[in-house]
């Protein structure tokens, strides 16, 4: 009875050893070795990472073919004017006059031009020669360029009454075709002029 007894102690024991082991084993946390590499050997290769994807830029779009542009044609000659001698006198276009060396139309004066650019509008087939002139004071090539400017001031005047200015011929006689002979203020205003001639087309 007393080798019965022990036995089963015996058996509680070990079944409560038992138990106890199995709980220490299970509550002990698991735990992982990594071997370090070897001294000296290369690390392990890490894998490049993938390069970003970049869409292909689009081609740019055609140029457009620049325009066609034809070079200017060269414009025409100027028409040769008729020599002064082709035009006459008409007695509807007044003469006008001038202060000493001075080409500027005087207010009398515009009158009279005013006129005078309405006949030459009445008048489209008639080509008009306005030819300037000055007394006998100063030198002759002096006196040539400022019977152009007068003759030229002139035809500024008509053309801004609305006559056409390829209608006009120019000529400077300077002092070479007096009206007065005379060496007096009086007969020097009356050479101090441009006057006005005409012609058919």
């Amino acid at each position: 009875m007393r080798l019965h007894r022990r036995w089963q102690l015996l058996s509680a024991l070990a079944v409560l050893v038992l138990a106890l082991f199995l709980g220490a084993c299970a509550a002990r946390p698991m735990s992982m070795t990594v071997a370090a590499p070897a001294p000296g050997a290369p690390a392990p290769a890490m894998p490049a990472p993938a390069p970003p994807v970049v869409a292909a830029p689009s081609p740019p779009p055609p140029e457009a073919a620049p325009p066609v542009v034809a070079a200017p044609s060269p414009p025409p000659p100027p028409a040769t004017p008729p020599p002064p001698k082709e035009f006459t006198a008409v007695e509807a276009l007044r003469e006008i006059h001038f202060d000493f060396d001075k080409y500027d139309i005087r207010p009398g004066d515009a009158a009279i031009l005013d006129g005078n650019a309405d006949w030459m509008k009445a008048h489209p087939d008639s080509l008009i020669l306005i030819a300037g002139n000055c007394d006998e004071r100063g030198t002759e090539q002096y006196n040539l360029a400022l019977g152009e400017r007068r003759a030229k001031a002139t035809m500024h005047y008509l053309v801004a009454r609305g006559v056409q200015a390829d209608r006009i011929t120019l000529v400077s006689y300077g002092k070479e075709r007096p009206l007065c002979g005379e060496k007096t203020k009086e007969c020097w205003a009356r050479n101090r002029r441009t006057e006005f001639l005409a012609k058919e087309r």
